[in-house]
């Protein structure tokens, strides 16, 4: 290259740079522009767990409740006929709705998980079998199709599919044990225990004795419940086993050691890593 051609480019380089220092200055306001033509392999969705909920009131105050106050939940599914689904909060947010919670030593999991919320007006605790009132047939079918939605997109194992009472069971007892887990189960939305097995188990404990209160805990954190170590028959504990009946054992929710209560501990499978 000559000199003169040298100059020239040179000449060229710098206006060249003065130009788009220019451009970049001058375009400050401008909006960013992305390219998206790029995607990693190594991403997942937030969403590992999906929390089911009732309202313990009317639609009326239930919309009011996750809508003004200090509370929320990404979908609310009212009692109407048929059924109303309100989505309250994007899925790409976190709702508040868990609260302090944990499941399989995961904690506070408002962050990775979609809270549903049933208008139901709620139970009152007892031990002689009263499930409360029963979650209509059209409601619990909307439900169903909204979880089942949910899972699929975002791949959560059927493990990861709970109540609210599950993952906090020292604060909280909803959905109740008048919610259907066995026939969400059967569709492929949660987990529920061998039959045949827990009734084989339940023969063997009652011959044998019903297990200690170590050995429940252990069962409990094998299958997902944050529970005490101590060995001891503690409140914590109690509530926690009070947890495991409403979902699994609904018929009497005491909150005590049992041999049914252990047949259909240990005929709970252990599921894979749970949380991905």
């Amino acid at each position: 290259m000559s000199i003169p051609s040298v100059i020239r480019y040179l000449i060229i380089l710098a206006v060249t740079l003065v130009t788009g220092c220019a451009s970049v200055t001058s375009n400050k306001s401008a909006k960013l522009q992305f390219n998206d033509s790029l995607s990693s392999t190594a991403q997942r969705s937030r969403v590992e767990l999906i929390v089911l909920h009732y309202t313990a009131s009317n639609s009326i105050s239930s919309k009011l409740t996750l809508t003004q106050k200090d509370v929320s939940a990404h979908y609310l599914v009212t009692d109407d006929d048929p059924p109303i689904v309100y989505r309250i909060v994007p899925e790409s947010q976190s709702a508040w709705h868990a609260g302090d919670s944990s499941w399989y030593g995961r904690t506070y999991l408002n962050s990775s998980s979609i809270g549903i919320e049933v208008v139901h007006p709620g139970w009152v605790r007892n031990t002689n079998g009263n499930a409360g009132i029963p979650y209509p047939r059209e409601q619990i079918n909307v439900v169903t199709k909204l979880v089942q939605d949910i899972a699929a997109r975002h791949k959560v194992p059927p493990e990861n599919i709970v109540g609210h009472s599950d993952i906090a069971p020292s604060r909280k007892q909803d959905p109740g044990p008048a919610f259907p887990w066995k026939e969400l189960a059967q569709s492929g939305l949660g987990r529920w225990f061998d039959e045949n097995k827990a009734i084989q188990l339940e023969g063997e404990f009652k011959k044998k004795g019903v297990p200690d209160t170590k050995w429940f805990q252990a069962q409990l954190k094998r299958v997902g419940y944050n529970v005490p170590e101590n060995g001891q028959l503690d409140s914590s504990t109690k509530a926690v086993i009070a947890a495991f009946q409403q979902h699994y054992r609904p018929s009497q929710v005491s909150g005590l050691p049992d041999a049914e209560t252990a047949a259909r501990l240990s005929a709970l499978p252990t599921t894979g890593t749970n949380f991905r």
